[in-house]
């Protein structure tokens, strides 16, 4: 995997994440591998760059920044660890901000070679394998702010060709409503859906992600359901199928958060 020389944002979800806000969310995933024998390195440049995260959303850069743990794990398993960026303009999304701003803010007794030495670390401790740029585009009807220990589950979700208004459209009119009713019962603890805004070619892994999130594996295992699938449901979920491939699940515990 190719190393970073230069710093990016390291940048999954809140009541900012997923709330009830009129403006449009916008999330940038970024999914980072580990090296065997480079776990404290990497826990010691998050700490570190915790900090200049703080003054990036001080300074308007972005509204939040989030560290998750995955699972599973494991050198063959692939990204072991995933941040995310919030922000509510998409052009601060893709332009980034001033990092040498919030940087100095944060660490303004720095030497050079400290400096220079914090971003060696940042560089050898974790390879950046991919990225995501992600609109929120529903969500259930919660007040979850997602504290720390909060498990997501990532569904990465692949559109069929010339299917992705018919399965948002899916999403939001009949599945969203079965969430819904998981939220307001206490099986999880709230739904959200993202549209990945340059993930339309056809070699893309995924177009859409939905996130199931619960308050930890308690309620992942013991929060329970509606009960089996009524035959509607079960229809619903074979008409799914014809519009969307379910590519791949992760689970993401919640280590980090600024906000």
């Amino acid at each position: 995997m190719r190393k970073l020389v230069t710093i990016v944002v390291l940048a999954f979800f809140t009541t900012i994440a997923f709330g009830q806000d009129e403006k449009p969310l916008y999330l940038l995933f970024e999914f980072m591998h580990v090296d065997e024998g480079q776990g404290s390195n990497y826990a010691a440049t998050e700490e570190f760059w915790e900090k200049v995260h703080v003054q990036r959303v001080k300074n308007g850069d972005c509204i939040g920044w989030d560290l998750w743990r995955l699972e599973p794990s494991g050198q063959e398993q692939g990204a072991q660890f995933m941040t995310v960026s919030l922000y509510n303009d998409p052009v601060k999304m893709m332009e980034g901000g001033d990092f040498l701003k919030a940087w100095n803010a944060a660490y303004p007794n720095l030497t050079e070679s400290a400096n220079n030495a914090k971003m060696a670390m940042t560089a050898k401790s974790r390879d950046l394998t991919h990225r995501v740029f992600l609109q929120q585009i529903d969500l259930t009807n919660d007040d979850f702010d997602m504290p720390i220990g909060t498990l997501a589950v990532i569904n990465f979700m692949k559109a069929k060709p010339g299917k992705s208004a018919a399965y948002e459209k899916m999403e939001s009119e009949v599945f969203k409503s079965y969430h819904q009713s998981d939220v307001e019962s206490g099986g999880r603890a709230s739904w959200g859906m993202l549209r990945n805004m340059l993930g339309y070619a056809t070699e893309a892994y995924t177009s859409h992600i939905t996130v199931d999130m619960y308050t930890g594996y308690d309620q992942f295992f013991n929060g329970g359901s509606s009960g089996p699938a009524t035959e509607a449901q079960q229809k619903a979920y074979q008409e799914m199928n014809t519009l969307r491939d379910l590519k791949s699940v992760t689970h993401g515990t919640l280590i980090r958060k600024v906000r």
